[in-house]
């Protein structure tokens, strides 16, 4: 880049790219938070679905239902895609706002992302051992 003279070199708060990035960035977080809900509601659904389904084959049974964690692990999926939607919009904001006044830090980690990845890994341990343990 020695070539290059210094009024060709744009400050990334100029360059329209690095916002379409940002917005990009942010449009996956929403992608996230909509697909974590819905699998959320889906096995909060088919928990209960299975429960109907178990009264509805031996109505006289008074042993557990099996399904009786999906539930929770239906609304917490649900709360954590709400979560991560509300997280994305503030990391949005936030990323606007450093590029705007020229403070924005190239190659920062995500801090919301290692979050997101390790509260799943350890949902999905909870889940396995659970699996395990009943079955």
């Amino acid at each position: 880049m020695p070539d290059t003279p210094p009024s060709a070199i744009s400050a990334p708060e100029q360059d329209p790219r690095i916002y379409f990035a940002a917005e990009r960035t942010f449009l996956a977080w929403i992608r996230t938070g909509l697909a974590l809900m819905g699998l959320g509601f889906a096995i909060a659904r088919f928990g209960l679905f299975i429960r109907q389904l178990h009264i509805s084959t031996s109505p006289h049974s008074t042993g557990s239902v099996p399904s009786a964690g999906s539930a929770f692990t239906g609304i917490s999926l649900l709360v954590l895609g709400i979560l991560v939607n509300v997280l994305g919009a503030v990391d949005y904001s936030l990323t606007i706002r450093a590029l705007r006044a020229g403070k924005w830090i190239p190659g920062r980690i995500s801090r919301m992302a290692v979050t997101l990845a390790m509260v799943l890994a350890i949902l999905g341990a909870v889940m396995a051992i659970r699996l395990f343990l009943l079955g």
